[in-house]
């Protein structure tokens, strides 16, 4: 698996698990004090994250980091 496939998965990952906790990018952005367009990049796979930045997706989403961290097809 090469590193452009996995940033697509897990932004696939991130936007299914917005999506199931019924959170806009928005709503994401403001809790996560971060910007609607970096939520936007995560999602496309166009932007790299730390652990620590995950992390605290996680948190603003209510997921567990595994759930985006699993690349499984």
């Amino acid at each position: 698996m090469n590193y452009g496939h996995l940033l697509k998965k897990f932004g696939k990952n991130v936007k299914l698990a917005r999506i199931k906790k019924d959170l806009s990018q928005d709503q994401l952005a403001e809790k996560l004090d971060i910007t609607q367009n970096y939520i936007s990049k995560i999602e496309c796979g166009q932007q790299n994250m730390s652990l620590k930045k995950i992390a605290e997706l996680a948190d603003g989403i209510g997921v567990d980091v595994g759930d985006l961290l699993n690349f499984k097809d």
